[in-house]
């Protein structure tokens, strides 16, 4: 359990549960599961799986395609 507002990691063997299991198997658009940069976003279904991760520059009409794919 992490407090509120404290720094977490994302990568690496220190990273937080939640971001190691975001990042498994969901590389970016360099091949990379790690995350290079602040704002990668990623879409998870009602049951818990990763549908897709976006890249930083992703736009909001480009996530909410796929939102609606999986609607």
């Amino acid at each position: 359990s992490f407090p509120m507002f404290s720094k977490i990691e994302v990568n690496g063997d220190g990273a937080c549960e939640l971001y190691s299991y975001l990042r498994a198997g969901h590389a970016g658009a360099d091949g990379n599961e790690d995350i290079a940069w602040n704002f990668t976003k990623f879409l998870v279904g009602k049951n818990g799986e990763v549908i897709k991760r976006f890249e930083p520059t992703a736009t909001p009409e480009e996530i909410g395609e796929e939102v609606a794919k999986h609607s």
